[in-house]
């Protein structure tokens, strides 16, 4: 069943990304207007029809039944449209805050502990945004962090793939990507911390896409429980980085965990705990699945073109040639 879960939640994150990012924030259209729809059976939905056939064949069968630009579905406990194409999509992005808001499953809430997340995220953003201002999240800030993936990168390279001659490429992938998030956002490097997070972390990413049906050994229940762990270890390093940080105000920590702690709102309130907790956990999710997930993708379709692969080695080899020794 776990092979099943790694081999299903790429899919499951690719189809999430694009069509469970938005939810209609306003509707002043009749309902004769509502997408074409099928939602499957109660509070199951068309899950299993999704897992069954794959997210293109679901999405397609779909598009040639009902509607090629959208259409109504339900799926982990939600009703939701589903745009496509082009066209649909260009609409979705380019209304993002004005017609369509950005929203998590409650499924997803519930494994993440996310429960007053959204009601409370105005206050959060507005003082981290003000944060991130100088430095932390902008396009810029990568050439800081380049020495540090390139160097974690060789060493997971080295340990974890060159002495096989055969590897699973996602569940490496995600080890490395997590790994580097861990050293990015909180300045964790010991090996044993990281996997002390990483483990309740994957049962949460296993669980938090399926059926929300809490009960014991499904894979949700799985989800909530990890997602529980996670925060209280979370929450550990949090207070012992604050304790550190007052202890020693000359101490100096580059990463996002010390910026939270120290960035202050419109009023002069610095954030809580929670609130700081809630944030790392969201970029832990986003990093993880979508990096790890992009890796995979990448070298899978590299595999399946031997004549991409080589005009992209051909392209690198050019590249270390014009690098120094270093």
């Amino acid at each position: 069943m776990d092979a099943f879960y790694t081999y299903l939640l790429p899919f499951v994150i690719l189809f999430a990304s694009f069509s469970l990012v938005f939810r209609l924030r306003k509707c002043n259209v009749g309902t004769s207007k509502h997408p074409p729809e099928n939602t499957g059976w109660p509070m199951v939905g068309e899950n299993m029809e999704f897992v069954m056939s794959g997210p293109e064949k679901f999405v397609y069968e779909r598009m040639n039944k009902y509607s090629p630009q959208v259409f109504q579905t339900s799926m982990l406990g939600e009703k939701m449209a589903v745009f496509c194409g082009p066209a649909g999509n260009k609409f979705l992005f380019s209304n993002e805050s004005k017609l369509f808001t950005s929203w998590w499953p409650k499924s997803m809430k519930k494994a993440l502990l996310f429960l007053s997340f959204v009601e409370n995220s105005l206050k959060e953003v507005s003082a981290l945004k003000r944060s991130f201002k100088h430095d932390s999240l902008k396009p810029e800030a990568l050439k800081h962090y380049i020495l540090v993936m390139d160097s974690m990168a060789r060493q997971h390279l080295k340990t974890k793939w060159t002495p096989h001659k055969q590897v699973k490429i996602s569940p490496l992938s995600k080890k490395y990507t997590f790994a580097l998030a861990c050293k990015l956002f909180m300045s964790i490097e010991d090996p044993e911390h990281v996997e002390r997070l990483a483990k309740p972390f994957t049962l949460v990413t296993y669980g938090m896409f399926s059926v929300p049906i809490d009960l014991p050994d499904t894979a949700y229940n799985g989800a909530i429980k990890g997602g529980k762990m996670v925060r209280a270890e979370l929450l550990a390093i949090i207070r012992q980085r604050k304790k550190k940080l007052s202890e020693n105000k000359n101490m100096v920590f580059e990463d996002l965990l010390s910026r939270m702690l120290l960035v202050t709102d419109e009023d002069g309130n610095f954030l809580n705990e929670m609130e700081i907790s809630n944030n790392i956990i969201g970029l832990l999710v986003a990093s993880h699945e979508t990096t790890s997930t992009a890796v995979t993708f990448v070298l899978n379709y590299l595999a399946e073109l031997p004549h991409i692969f080589s005009e992209v080695y051909k392209e690198q080899m050019e590249i270390a040639k014009s690098k120094g020794s270093d």
